[in-house]
């Protein structure tokens, strides 16, 4: 991986993961109790060997910025030429903002070339799975390939979600359709199957850079890889495609984009389930994020109908369950669940109070929220209209810019303890 530069795109505004989106990037947005949705793509470098790594950032980035700053600023040994650093839109070769995915890499062309990196990994910030880079460069070395795709298989009614791959003879692209509304294209290795590209990409940096040269020329073009840049190299080079490698260790190949609400949602309730798809236990593969000073969570009082509880739970650092009853949710740090309160499959982000007697289910808390003592949420959707954000399906997301949240509630306090923030 010494002469590979891994290009991170992190500069997506998220628009179907909306209001979680509205203040904060999308692979900022947490997961999985004390990650964000970054951390998985960035653990899959660093447990790849990948090293040096450009995050292109763009709308909302604050959070993210100070994320990556403080949580992965040490991973890295900046005197071995190790670096993970942060490309906002500046503008060098172009007056825009990036304009496509194609765009952001092409914007950033100088900072790529004065790396000289003999080949470039593509990848996307906002996708959960586990995947071992080196396996993928191992192949494109070894074939001799210009590109190398990564791909997995897709039901062929999804391909109007995906690029569609054509593989021809010793895995070499053939063909490459962006987002068709149908396709008779089917795999090689399962005929009821179709090849989806995941947006990883490893380019020779030789053949990237006059392909963004090109595209960026092109007034027509959406200057995007799926769309642009592959079909504009497609039979002018070797394209290969990688079969996904799933580090999971699964029986069932794991990847996800979360770009929904529906779809981050049930991610996060598999990592609460009593055997998740998705692993965050395997020491083998560990998954890294800043790691914040809190206290060990804590569960308080034992009375009848008011035990401090969790079942079937991700409950991060620093929370305190006092007296109330969690199940089949995820809890991030900072959290404290009050007497008789009962929250079901939901999400609670970072620094959430949740008052006595309240009912929850089935939502997502934002951060910094304070939930008044006997609120209920998730329980009828016409009234969860009047104040929230409620998906189609019926999942509720609180934010903090409802008049509903006026005062923080007084929490629950065990004799002689003191509170804290």
């Amino acid at each position: 991986m010494r002469d590979t530069l891994g290009v991170l795109l992190a500069g997506g505004a998220g628009e179907r993961l909306f209001p979680l989106t509205r203040d904060r990037a999308k692979p900022a947005v947490p997961f999985g109790g004390q990650y964000r949705i970054i951390d998985i793509t960035l653990s899959n470098c660093i447990n790849s060997g990948l090293r040096r790594i450009y995050i292109m950032t763009q709308y909302k980035a604050l959070s993210l910025n100070r994320h990556i700053r403080e949580g992965w600023g040490p991973v890295v040994a900046n005197e071995l030429g190790e670096f993970i650093e942060i490309l906002p839109p500046m503008q060098r070769v172009s007056s825009n903002w990036y304009m496509g995915t194609a765009d952001a890499v092409y914007q950033n062309i100088y900072s790529i070339g004065s790396e000289e990196p003999k080949h470039v990994l593509i990848l996307s910030g906002d996708h959960i799975y586990k995947m071992n880079y080196g396996r993928m460069l191992q192949q494109h070395k070894d074939s001799g390939a210009d590109v190398t795709l990564a791909t997995l298989p897709i039901s062929p009614d999804q391909v109007s979600q995906f690029g569609v791959v054509e593989i021809g003879r010793n895995s070499e692209v053939i063909g490459f359709v962006e987002k068709p509304k149908s396709t008779d294209i089917r795999s090689p290795f399962n005929p009821e199957m179709v090849d989806a590209s995941m947006g990883i990409y490893i380019f020779n940096t030789d053949v990237l850079l006059p392909a963004l040269m090109r595209d960026a020329e092109d007034p027509k073009s959406k200057h995007d890889f799926g769309h642009n840049i592959l079909p504009g190299i497609l039979g002018h080079c070797k394209m290969h495609a990688f079969n996904f490698v799933d580090e999971n260790k699964q029986r069932a190949l794991y990847w996800r984009d979360v770009g929904t609400l529906d779809a981050y949602y049930e991610a996060n309730m598999d990592v609460a389930s009593i055997t998740p798809v998705f692993n965050l236990y395997d020491v083998s593969w560990p998954m890294r994020t800043r790691v914040r000073q809190y206290p060990p969570a804590k569960f308080v009082f034992g009375e009848p109908g008011r035990t401090g509880m969790a079942i079937n739970s991700v409950i991060s650092a620093g929370c305190i369950v006092s007296g109330a009853g969690v199940r089949n949710s995820v809890l991030s740090q900072n959290v404290r669940v009050n007497s008789y309160a009962d929250v079901e499959s939901s999400i609670i982000f970072s620094h959430v109070n949740i008052g006595r007697h309240c009912r929850i289910r089935r939502a997502i808390i934002d951060r910094d929220v304070h939930i008044p003592e006997g609120t209920v949420i998730g329980y009828d959707q016409n009234e969860d209209k009047k104040n929230y954000f409620v998906t189609p399906s019926g999942l509720t997301v609180v934010t903090r810019d409802y008049s509903l949240y006026e005062e923080p509630v007084s929490p629950d306090f065990m004799q002689g303890e003191q509170h804290w923030s």
